[in-house]
């Protein structure tokens, strides 16, 4: 794969991959010795192959890429979080994901695959809202050992106004009960001032690169924004 054509995106926009699409591979070892932790190891199809190839394609595109950190006079603690509701088309579990922002550099993200079903895109996204307010919660309590003070308060963004509105209402609505537990913890953060909770038009939710599959022009535009740059783009900025 090293001679192979580099592609801009990992993934294609316009496909979800399923564990019944494709017909079974041939060569099932050299698959699993490629993906090693893979969502679908048993009987992978062919199908899945070629996403893998893809994602190697990326790579090879990509090689010299990396983070590009700033320096800044001001800190602040700045979140992103997201979900894909139902895209699973084989169990319509959601993936969650965030990123989180030391001033303008990334400094943690992840993204996960939930095992329960959500039964609205609110409820997901909410979900994944805590998932956030957690990993915040966790690096304000960092930061504070290391002594490093940060200006205001921390801003988690999200997309999906229900969320927003929802974080600062302290009425428990039905629909939402069996979270609970995750509308407790934001609540409580957003109460005593930890948290200000804010909408972000759906456009500019760059932990979408987390979640699913984006277009070539969507994914350049966050990756930029996650300021994954090459040695090259550096070089030439420095001139």
């Amino acid at each position: 794969m090293d001679q192979s054509k580099g592609t801009p995106t990992p993934m294609v926009s316009s496909y979800l991959l399923s564990a019944l699409a494709g017909s079974p591979i041939g060569n099932e070892s050299k698959y699993r010795s490629i993906v090693g932790v893979f969502q679908f190891m048993h009987k992978p199809p062919d199908v899945h192959f070629k996403a893998v190839k893809r994602i190697l394609r990326y790579l090879q595109a990509t090689i010299d890429h990396g983070i590009h950190f700033t320096a800044t006079s001001h800190l602040s603690l700045i979140g992103y979080s997201d979900a894909s509701w139902g895209n699973d088309p084989d169990d319509r579990c959601l993936t969650s994901g965030f990123y989180i922002f030391l001033s303008r550099n990334p400094v943690s993200w992840g993204s996960k695959k939930q095992h329960v079903v959500s039964r609205s895109s609110a409820e997901a996204k909410y979900r994944s809202l805590a998932h956030a307010a957690v990993e915040v919660t966790w690096l304000e309590s960092w930061l504070g050992e290391l002594h490093v003070q940060h200006t205001g308060k921390t801003t988690p963004w999200y997309d999906n106004s229900s969320t927003v509105v929802v974080s600062a209402n302290l009425i428990l609505h039905s629909k939402f009960k069996h979270i609970e537990l995750d509308l407790f913890f934001v609540r409580e953060n957003v109460t005593i001032g930890r948290l200000v909770v804010s909408h972000v038009p759906a456009q500019y939710q760059v932990v979408d690169v987390l979640t699913k599959p984006l277009s070539t022009g969507c994914f350049t535009k966050f990756k930029a924004q996650l300021k994954v740059v090459s040695k090259l783009e550096i070089l030439q900025s420095r001139i």
